[in-house]
């Protein structure tokens, strides 16, 4: 079998039982049976607040050109698994769901849907991996680059991870999500062709190591890129050759050439202490807007403990604890079946699971957000049946939806709808913004949280919670299935 890569249909990357239910579905007539699932997650990486949401527009470019090709089809034939009906419904296969989710850029909170399908079962089950493929993967990037950013309180941060990513994707689409999530630029030089995003990066240790000596290496460099020199430093010994080197380099190349240096880069040792000593040399020398530049296996915790120690720092290139966001690497989105269509009706569906935690929020159902009006501050997220009308002109009140007796009222507030429609029977309604709007749309999303949720150090918990009519269903759909399992 032909094995090329750079060419396989990425429509048939899917979980095998989703295409055995498909089958199934088939062969009880439930293929076309209407059905409305739910993405969501339990739980916040790294024990934060909040979430990121990416990978929409990565998503949408996948189920826009889903289809399966002559080469699929054959496969499936030989797994002797499918019957001629269902492989026939393959190679037409046309998406035909509704989807709704929230902006790409958003902050997100665990149990909360941050997108529906509706449609056909068989459709609505098929798309199910690559969906949470998609989605866990760029929220997770996303949520850890934010967290970088803001570590770096509004330092320039570079993302640096694509030999260390797992996988060709993974280091293309998490320095997209990265990008979105507030850095300055990538060294991916792909990612920056497909998403028009800024490319960074000079030099390697192994430029250094091509030339007799540091200095031949430095002032080579700078003739050739005068504009754009920083000089990578730590090489040999970074206070007594590197440092002094460069700042040779620029006194003898880019001073007579009337061009000040970009500035150089630490990429190990105490990076605060070395930062502190090539400050006062870049200093002492005439090159106080000289940037000192530090890479080495960074994330938030150790930016913030630079930063902490007083480091002398301007600007930081991440690479492996973004890119594989090492301190938590998943996101564990689900996607849960939430209600069925019968003779026109919704029937709500709920999980009940050993594990509390895991139990399901059943119904169509839709997601706001209430902002205090005087200060534009997120307050609290309100998940609703998706046809409750909610009165505008009156306080809103909600409840833990666990601990009931635990309740807010908010008088003076604007209301904000989430979801967004996005496919409408299978066609693209929804205009996908360009990714700088999606990235200062994040960068307002974050901004419209307090600085209480956004601690990385046991940060305060965002209300989410269900409306009167949403909860007593749940607790009736709970109830209901209980007393089932007790007869069965």
């Amino acid at each position: 079998m032909k094995r090329n890569f750079n060419e396989y249909n990425i429509s048939i990357l899917s979980d095998f039982y989703e295409y055995t239910m498909a089958q199934g579905y088939f062969n009880e007539k439930l293929d076309n049976k209407i059905t409305y699932f739910d993405i969501f997650y339990r739980s916040n990486p790294d024990n934060a607040s909040y979430a990121i949401f990416s990978g929409l527009e990565h998503l949408v470019e996948i189920l826009n050109s889903m289809k399966f090709n002559d080469e699929d089809i054959e496969y499936f034939k030989s797994l002797n698994t499918f019957d001629d009906k269902f492989l026939n419904f393959l190679k037409n296969f046309k998406f035909e769901c509704d989807i709704w989710s929230v902006p790409e850029g958003s902050v997100i909170f665990p149990k909360e849907p941050i997108m529906t399908v509706r449609g056909p079962a068989v459709q609505a089950q098929l798309i199910e991996t690559i969906a949470l493929l998609v989605i866990n993967h760029e929220s997770l990037i996303a949520t850890k680059s934010n967290r970088i950013k803001r570590a770096a309180k509004g330092r320039a941060v570079m993302e640096f991870g694509a030999r260390r990513a797992h996988g060709i994707d993974a280091a293309v689409y998490g320095a997209k999500a990265s990008y979105i999530a507030g850095l300055c630029g990538t060294s991916n030089v792909l990612t920056g062709k497909l998403f028009d995003i800024p490319v960074l990066g000079t030099m390697a240790h192994a430029w250094v190591q091509m030339f007799d000596t540091e200095l031949d290496a430095f002032k080579a460099f700078a003739k050739s890129f005068p504009n754009n020199c920083v000089i990578l430093v730590d090489t040999y010994n970074t206070l007594k050759s590197g440092i002094p080197n460069a700042i040779k380099t620029f006194d003898e190349v880019l001073k007579p050439m009337g061009i000040r240096p970009k500035g150089i880069r630490l990429d190990s040792g105490d990076l605060a202490y070395l930062s502190k000593q090539a400050r006062k040399m870049l200093d002492d020398a005439g090159y106080e807007d000289a940037q000192i530049v530090v890479s080495n296996s960074l994330d938030e915790y150790t930016i913030r403990d630079l930063l902490h120690q007083d480091a002398k720092i301007d600007s930081f290139g991440i690479g492996e604890r973004l890119i594989t966001s090492k301190t938590h690497p998943v996101f564990g989105g689900v996607y849960k079946l939430v209600a069925v269509e019968e003779d026109g009706k919704i029937i709500p569906k709920i999980k009940v699971s050993e594990n509390v935690d895991k139990i399901t929020t059943p119904g169509f159902k839709n997601l706001y957000r209430i902002y205090d009006r005087k200060t534009n501050k997120a307050e609290a997220d309100l998940i609703t049946l998706f046809d409750e009308k909610i009165d505008e002109t009156k306080p809103i009140s909600i409840f833990h939806p666990i601990y009931t007796w635990k309740t807010t009222t908010y008088e003076d507030y604007i209301l904000r709808p989430m979801l967004k429609q996005i496919f409408n029977k299978g066609k693209l309604i929804y205009d996908l913004p360009d990714i700088e709007e999606v990235k200062k749309y994040c960068e307002s999303e974050v901004e419209s949280l307090w600085e209480e949720f956004k601690r990385f150090d046991n940060p305060h918990i965002y209300k989410v919670d269900l409306s009167k009519d949403l909860w007593e269903l749940k607790n009736d759909l709970l109830k209901q299935t209980i007393e089932m399992s007790k007869k069965n």
